[in-house]
């Protein structure tokens, strides 16, 4: 676990970006496709703690990032290679392009300056999205990563974040997987080892605090 003062030091706004990952409504919304991961997102804090760290980025000037799963009506481009997108296919609710099922779930807010990234294929928002172009013009070092789900989405962002540059910073209590308790296990011995693992009361505090003049 990183001191106060380290995790101060990764959490410059200038040079962070909060990334959401799949915080959508056909995803962790009351009419999911996957209603287990939704409740225990919901149940769990952990969507609520992610709209607290994004009111909180919007306050203090940290970019704001949404990632979004979605694919077209007639599946074009869509990958058919493990049985996860095989059984995508049949769930009774699709992540359409263009439907309230790939609108950013409530309670989190999205503001204007926010970036949203879509993509219609793949385990990972970062691999090949927009998503590196752009933190690379953004100017970040650190990222943030939040959202769903513990089991695929979260690890393969935190990796491809770290294969590129990136430092990434887990608040563990502002993402979610099922059931509940894979989700500190993989924390532990998984995520902890190539990220710096925190709250989200520590990052909020960090984010807040207010930062001496040069």
């Amino acid at each position: 676990m990183a001191s106060h003062e380290q995790l101060t030091e990764l959490l410059d706004p200038a040079s962070t970006v909060l990334l959401t990952v799949e915080c959508q409504q056909g995803v962790v919304g009351p009419e999911s496709a996957l209603p287990e991961l939704a409740q225990e997102a919901r149940a769990s804090g952990a969507l609520g703690n992610v709209a607290r760290l994004v009111a909180a980025a919007h306050e203090t000037g940290v970019q704001v990032m949404h990632a979004i799963a979605e694919r077209r009506p007639d599946g074009l481009g869509a990958n058919r290679n493990a049985r996860l997108f095989r059984a995508a296919e049949r769930l009774p609710v699709q992540q359409l392009t263009g439907t309230t099922a790939v609108r950013v779930a409530p309670p989190i807010e999205v503001a204007d300056e926010d970036l949203v990234v879509r993509r219609l294929h793949g385990l990972s928002p970062v691999q090949g999205t927009d998503v590196d172009a752009l933190l690379r013009n953004l100017g970040c070092r650190t990222l943030i990563v939040t959202g769903v789900s513990a089991n695929v989405a979260i690890p393969n962002t935190v990796f491809d974040a770290v294969n590129r540059g990136y430092g990434v910073v887990v608040p563990r209590d502002a993402i979610a997987g099922v059931p509940s308790d894979y989700t500190p296990a993989m924390i532990r011995h998984t995520l902890a080892l190539v990220a710096t693992v925190a709250t989200t009361d520590e990052v909020l505090g960090c984010l807040k605090r207010p930062r001496r003049r040069a």
